[in-house]
């Protein structure tokens, strides 16, 4: 199976990529996001460690039913042939309707397919009002004309 863009990633290839893999976990569809990592991928998230692609998608099920209204926004930070870093943040609400907002950063290697092979994040997150909220499209797609990371100031 292949993933385009391929590595080695351009800088158009990488921001590509970091896009693509917003809109997959904007979905918050864990079956359909698993399938971008490799069968053996390498995860720590947080001081959760995944080393399969099942493990993967166990813990994206896990973090998609407890955060509602998840709206995720990355931004390219760096790239090389076949490593990608980026920033981002996420707002969500808990089932005790409290409001959070998350940063992080994240450290992808990719295989010759395109699949993600390891994926390293470092993530806080902080309580929010809801008033303070800044993504609010429709669930799904961020739309293309919402302002960046960069343009929000975050």
């Amino acid at each position: 199976m292949s993933r385009p863009p391929l590595p080695p990633f351009s800088r158009e290839s990488a921001i590509e990529k970091v896009r693509l893999a917003e809109d997959g976990w904007n979905t918050r569809d864990a079956a359909k996001v698993a399938q971008a990592y490799t069968l053996d991928t390498r995860w720590r998230n947080r001081v959760e460690f995944c080393t399969t692609r099942d493990e993967a998608q166990a813990f994206l099920t896990r973090k998609w039913n407890k955060e509602h209204e998840y709206r995720l926004i990355k931004e390219l930070w760096a790239f090389t042939d076949n490593r990608i870093a980026v920033r981002y943040a996420y707002e969500y609400r808990d089932d005790g309707n409290r409001w959070y907002r998350a940063y992080g950063n994240e450290n992808w290697e990719f295989n010759e397919d395109g699949l993600m092979a390891h994926r390293h994040a470092s993530i806080n997150e902080m309580p929010i009002s809801e008033s303070d909220r800044l993504f609010h499209w429709p669930l799904g797609r961020r739309p293309d004309d919402h302002p960046s990371l960069s343009d929000l100031g975050l």
